[in-house]
């Protein structure tokens, strides 16, 4: 795959940009991702363009990339990032779960490769103004979409959820052994006036977290971005779409960062895989369901060392991919 680069990115560039960087597990994305170098590529999560910077390396001049991102200052970045591509470049800014629309609106019926890099992008985390980091303050926002967009906020869910409500929120998307402390924290701190800043929450769950829970307070936050951005429930809906788009031996590649996500990923194509998928107590088929994809990666693809070394957060990533057979 190496060999089929052009030498497109120089350090220079790269510097000039504070959205780029090095997008998580870049070879391994292509390895699995591109079956056709003359194909159509969508990039649901764009993100600045790395992805797709490192992808049109690799593919002809009449391949087609589209990029779509909820945040509109990520689509307009990897407008500025993609300008060199020699390929015919879109990019929209929309929900990922309006996949089917979108390919619709721009009458493409088949698609060679999806990927999605579920992680919080590092411009998000670095923007105090976006309230997505617990380690400098900002409000308390965290719509991926950015400020102008509409919906819920993580000030809303701080303040306004009942105490009942903000524990199964926590257990829920966060996993944590500390949502009954800590939703009971948040309410206590309310009542002495309402919580607007991400430093003023993290020194209210910090409270009543044992010293040194960075981990914690992470999966905290994270239970609540999951909730404001409904990402599960997107990612749910957005998979049975990108299958049914694939063409025959078009692949699909998903980047996860946590178990939750990791789950639903997995066991979505497991089931696409499968056969049969009538419950165990019916002695013969009735479903008629028939395998619709491949799976490319038999045991999840974590990155490497070096990688993990050069940026830690991609530690967690997990990469699964398959191909579609029918």
């Amino acid at each position: 795959m190496k060999r089929w680069r052009k030498n497109f990115l120089t350090s220079t560039e790269i510097k000039e940009s504070n959205f780029f960087h090095r997008p998580a597990m870049a070879d391994e994305v292509l390895r699995f991702l591109i079956n056709d170098r003359n194909g159509v590529y969508f990039d649901l999560t764009v993100g600045g363009g790395g992805h797709l910077r490192f992808i049109s390396e690799v593919l002809s001049e009449q391949a087609l990339l589209i990029g779509v991102d909820r945040d509109p200052e990520a689509v307009t970045e990897a407008k500025r990032n993609l300008n060199r591509a020699s390929q015919k470049v879109q990019l929209v800014n929309r929900t990922f779960d309006e996949l089917g629309r979108i390919a619709e609106d721009l009458a493409i019926r088949e698609i060679d490769g999806i990927l999605m890099d579920l992680g919080i992008s590092s411009h998000q985390i670095d923007s105090p103004q976006r309230g997505f980091s617990f380690s400098s303050s900002g409000p308390l926002d965290m719509r991926m979409g950015g400020s102008s967009s509409t919906g819920l906020t993580a000030e809303v869910i701080v303040n306004e959820y009942s105490e009942t409500n903000l524990l199964l929120l926590f257990r829920k998307y966060g996993e944590s052994k500390y949502a009954r402390r800590v939703a009971a924290a948040i309410c206590k701190a309310r009542r002495g006036g309402r919580i607007t800043t991400t430093s003023r929450l993290t020194e209210v769950v910090e409270s009543v977290l044992p010293a040194r829970s960075t981990a914690a307070l992470a999966a905290l936050y994270q239970a609540l971005r999951i909730e404001i951005n409904r990402e599960l429930d997107q990612l749910t809906e957005v998979l049975p779409q990108a299958v049914n788009l694939l063409k025959k031996n078009g692949r699909m590649v998903v980047i996860s960062y946590h178990s939750l996500e990791d789950r639903i990923v997995k066991r979505f194509f497991a089931r696409e895989a499968k056969g049969c998928i009538c419950p165990p107590e019916i002695p013969v088929c009735v479903c008629e369901h028939k395998p619709t994809v491949r799976i490319l990666t038999k045991k999840v693809i974590k990155p490497s060392a070096d990688e993990i070394k050069e940026n830690r957060r991609v530690r967690s990533a997990r990469l699964r991919a398959v191909e579609k057979v029918e």
